[in-house]
């Protein structure tokens, strides 16, 4: 797919929570990355890794956004991991088809201990 990057979408839920239109819980911010709390509440600290410059998902982001995102996982997956977590999932979903809810490449952490019950199951057949 051609890179289509841009510098913001204004119709973009996650491009106006990047320029403070909408309020978010951050928890790691550089140049090009942010990183908040989902709002959906389903697990917890489910935390979003975006990059600040707008991209649909991985197949039309560039290596730069790619790499950039891929630091603040591992940043942010070590600090779960101080904090008394066991393991993190993460994983990204790129297409509707694949179950991609917002337009703009995002990256799911969802921290995780030993016997916490959740099953994280993308496949809904």
């Amino acid at each position: 797919m051609k890179n289509v990057e841009k510098q913001q979408n204004n119709d973009c839920i996650f491009c106006k929570i990047i320029k403070g239109e909408i309020p978010c819980k951050k928890l790691y911010e550089d140049e090009q990355v942010l990183a908040f709390l989902d709002i959906s509440g389903d697990y917890k600290d489910h935390t979003l890794v975006i990059p600040k410059r707008h991209c649909t998902n991985v197949l039309d982001a560039s290596n730069c956004r790619l790499t950039a995102c891929a630091k603040a996982i591992s940043k942010i997956s070590n600090e779960f991991i101080k904090k008394g977590y066991n393991g993190v999932n993460v994983f990204n979903n790129s297409g509707e088809c694949a179950g991609q809810s917002v337009m703009h490449l995002h990256f799911h952490i969802i921290p995780r201990k030993n016997g916490d019950g959740y099953n994280i199951n993308t496949n809904k057949n």
